[in-house]
């Protein structure tokens, strides 16, 4: 059977307001081309419908049991029009975030904060993750974006798009201020304690590789979960650590840790968007993209 659906919206607002006239005010129609709709609907369905009494409209059995269905469907697609409209407009809708701690604090809480802003009914979920693990985590479908600090040692379908360079600098607390006097390679890094991001994660990995090209083996006496806590650790004199220069600025100018000089220069690293573009963003993401790109 091949109803025309818009007999069925018809009949809905026929029995949601017990007049043809008034159902027809509604759509914008007039009375005839509403009555001969539901004549038509009638007859492809093979039984009466709807019985026109001095008090208005009443249904048969036959329309109370389709009514059922047809008020259910047609309620259903209004609120997914809403529903829509609501998410055009952004007043609406949801992003979902893998970020490292040093995406997050270096760049993300300040778009996080004018995205909120500009549009507080979109529901926002951050996670904190490592970079390889945010990754993953996009891969899986479990977020829609993900926010890291490079490498990110990505392959297609996932796609990088650089935001902002990091700078990272050498520190110590004040137990190893003496190594400010003169700059230290990488393999004298090795006669000292360091602190690093726990071994699998994208930064040891990058520390690893680059001990192993200035022919030092690195070796990490404390690992931290997250970037946040190296600061802390290495005001406690537990060793030295490679932290975002942004991290130690207000640390360093109280004088609770020391930058220490480096021989060879740290390669650059960025804080990078990365998407999956196998999966279309929603609006609401489509829309935080855009302001993170249009500040790059």
């Amino acid at each position: 059977m091949n109803v025309n659906y818009e007999y069925y919206r018809i009949f809905y607002y026929v029995v949601k307001y017990e007049s043809l006239t008034k159902a027809a005010n509604v759509l914008f129609s007039n009375q005839p081309n509403v009555t001969r709709s539901m004549n038509r609907l009638e007859q492809e369905l093979g039984c009466r419908l709807l019985l026109r009494t001095s008090h208005g409209i009443q249904l048969t059995p036959e329309g109370e049991r389709l009514y059922r269905h047809v008020q259910t469907a047609v309620e259903q697609l209004q609120a997914g029009e809403a529903e829509l409209g609501s998410n055009a407009l952004m007043q609406s809708g949801s992003i979902s975030i893998g970020a490292t701690e040093t995406a997050l604090h270096l760049l993300l809480l300040e778009r996080l904060r004018e995205f909120h802003r500009l549009y507080p009914g979109i529901h926002l979920r951050i996670s904190n993750h490592s970079t390889l693990h945010a990754i993953n985590a996009l891969r899986q479908g479990s977020v829609d974006l993900a926010v890291v600090a490079t490498p990110t040692s990505i392959e297609k379908p996932l796609q990088e798009t650089i935001l902002m360079p990091m700078h990272e600098i050498l520190i110590g607390g004040d137990a190893f201020s003496f190594l400010c006097r003169k700059p230290l390679r990488y393999s004298d890094l090795i006669h000292y304690p360091l602190i690093m991001l726990e071994k699998g994660t994208a930064n040891y990995q990058f520390y690893n590789q680059l001990f192993l090209q200035h022919g030092a083996v690195l070796h990490a006496d404390t690992e931290a979960a997250t970037a946040d806590q190296l600061l802390p650790l290495v005001k406690c004199n537990l060793g030295l650590s490679f932290v975002p220069a942004a991290f130690a600025a207000d640390a360093i100018s109280r004088g609770e840790v020391f930058e220490i000089p480096l021989a060879e220069k740290l390669p650059e690293r960025h804080i990078a968007l990365v998407q999956d573009k196998r999966k279309p963003l929603g609006i609401a993401g489509e829309t935080f993209v855009r302001m993170l790109l249009e500040k790059v």
